[in-house]
C-alpha cells in the first residue's frame, strides 16, 4: 500500500473520532477547569512503552516509507486512534492535524559526554553517568550562542506534501518547529553529571552561577529569535503532559494569535534540587528561569522533583498557573503551601502499573486521597499518569486504569 494510501484511510479514521461533538465537551471541560471553575478534575496518560504496545498491536505498526510522513503524520494518526480505543480520558481528538515548520536550533552546548549502563534495552531506559566539562570559568566558554533558522522551502514542500495527500480529509495547520529547553538544570546535569554539581554548589558556586548566567542569555537570545520568525508552538494542546487550552491562550483546537513566545505555554523544572535545601532552589534556580518565565504566556513548573517543601520559592515564578505534585512530593504538605490561583498537577506513580501484580483498589485508594486532600484545600487537581517504562507487557493496564481515575473523579 502506498503511503498517500496509508494515510487516507488513517485520516479517515481519525477524523472520524475527531468529529464527535465530545471532543469538542473535553476541550469546554479543560478551558473550565483551568479557569478555575467549579469542575471535576482532568485526567491524562501519557509517555508510554510504545514498543510493548506495538508488540501487543499490529495496527501501531508503522508503515510510511517517508520518514517525514512516518515520524510526524502515521505515528500521530495510530498513536492517537489507539488511545481513543484503548484508554480514554480528558485528551480530546483534535479535527486537524499540526506538523512543525522545517525549523534548525544549532547546538549550543558541547556534546554530552556519558558512560551508557542499558538497564531495560527492550524499553530504551539506561542509567547514565555524565561526565563533567566545566573544571572552571574559562570552560563557561564552551557554551556557544544558538541561532535559530527556517527553511521555508522545505516547510512549504511538506505542508503541500501532506495537504495534497489527506488535506480533503482533515485540516493542516502547520507551526512551530523550534525547540529549546527551558530546564536548564537537566542541561546542566548532562554536561557536568548530579553529583558534580552537588560538590560544586558548595566548592564553586560562582562557576554554577556563571554557567546558569549563559545558559540562561543563550536560551532568552534563542526565544528572539523564535519568535522574530515567528515560530513559537501557540497552538499545543498539551504542555509536559497537562491539558494546555484557556480561554486566554488556547480557546480553540487551533491558535489564532501571533506565534510568538508571549502567547505559549512552556515547562521547566529543577528536578536534582530535590535533595538539596529550598535555599538552593532559591538562589540558583528562581533568579534564571524567572527571566525565561517572562517571555511566555503561562508557565508550568516542576516534573518528579520533590516540591512541597518550596512551594512558597516556586511560586514566585512569573505566569506561573501549574506545579506539580510528584509521587516524591508530600501530598499532604504540598496542598497546604499551595495558593489556590494555583493548579496541583499531580503526578500519580507509574509503579503502580509496573508491579507484578496490578492492584486496582490500591490505585483507586490513591487517588481518592489525592482528590480529598485537594477538597481539603479548596485545590484544582489534576491527574498526570505519565513515564510508564513498562506495564509488565499487559496494555490492558492503562484501560484499567484510565477506567479507575475516571471513575474516581466523576465523583468530585
Amino acid at each position: 500500500m502506498s503511503d498517500k494510501a496509508i494515510l487516507r484511510q488513517l485520516a479517515t479514521q481519525y477524523m472520524d473520532i475527531a468529529t464527535l461533538p465530545i471532543q469538542r465537551e473535553t476541550l469546554d471541560l479543560i478551558k473550565a477547569f483551568n479557569r478555575g471553575d467549579n469542575t471535576r478534575p482532568l485526567v491524562t496518560i501519557f509517555q508510554l512503552p510504545w514498543n510493548e504496545l506495538t508488540s501487543k498491536n499490529d495496527f501501531l505498526k508503522l508503515q510510511c516509507e517517508d520518514k517525514f510522513l512516518r515520524n510526524h503524520v502515521e505515528v500521530f494518526f495510530r498513536r492517537e486512534i489507539y488511545r481513543w480505543n484503548h484508554h480514554q480520558t480528558d485528551m480530546p481528538l483534535e479535527p486537524v492535524l499540526k506538523i512543525p515548520f522545517a525549523a534548525t536550533v544549532s547546538r549550543y552546548a558541547p556534546n554530552v559526554q556519558q558512560t551508557l549502563l542499558a538497564t531495560d534495552p527492550q524499553n530504551s531506559v539506561q542509567s547514565h553517568s555524565y561526565i563533567n566539562q566545566f573544571q572552571d570559568l574559562e570552560d563557561v566558554a564552551k557554551i556557544k550562542d544558538v541561532t535559530v533558522s527556517c527553511d521555508r522551502n522545505l516547510s512549504k514542500e511538506r505542508l503541500d506534501l501532506v495537504t495534497a495527500m489527506i488535506g480533503d480529509i482533515i485540516p493542516i495547520h502547520q507551526e512551530g518547529g523550534a525547540y529549546i529547553r527551558t530546564s536548564l538544570w537537566d542541561v546542566l546535569t548532562e554536561l557536568m553529571g548530579v553529583e558534580e554539581i552537588y560538590y560544586q554548589l558548595i566548592d564553586n558556586p560562582e562557576l554554577l552561577h556563571a554557567l546558569m548566567d549563559r545558559l540562561t542569555n543563550v536560551t532568552l537570545s534563542g526565544f528572539e529569535q523564535i519568535n522574530k520568525l515567528q515560530l513559537a508552538s501557540v497552538s499545543n494542546n498539551y504542555c509536559h503532559c497537562s491539558p494546555a487550552y484557556t480561554d486566554e491562550l488556547l480557546p480553540d483546537f487551533v491558535s489564532t494569535k501571533e506565534p510568538v513566545t508571549k502567547n505559549a505555554w512552556t515547562f521547566t523544572m529543577a528536578q536534582l534540587f530535590s535533595s538539596t535545601s529550598p535555599a538552593v532552589t532559591a538562589e540558583f534556580e528562581i533568579p534564571y528561569i524567572s527571566k525565561i518565565a517572562e517571555k511566555f504566556g503561562m508557565i508550568y513548573y516542576g516534573c518528579c522533583e520533590r516540591l512541597d517543601d518550596r512551594l512558597d520559592i516556586v511560586q514566585t515564578i512569573p505566569n506561573l498557573r501549574k506545579i506539580s505534585c510528584s509521587p516524591w512530593s508530600d501530598k499532604k504538605n504540598f496542598a497546604a503551601n499551595l495558593n489556590p490561583k494555583f493548579i496541583m498537577s499531580n503526578k500519580p506513580s507509574p509503579a503502580f502499573l509496573a508491579m507484578p501484580d496490578f492492584d486496582e483498589a490500591f490505585i483507586e485508594k490513591d487517588l481518592i486521597e489525592t482528590c480529598e486532600i485537594a477538597k481539603s484545600h479548596g485545590l484544582r487537581v489534576e491527574f498526570l499518569l505519565k513515564d510508564v517504562s513498562t506495564l509488565k507487557n499487559d496494555p490492558n493496564r492503562l484501560a484499567r486504569w484510565a477506567k479507575i481515575a475516571m471513575k474516581v473523579v466523576n465523583r468530585y
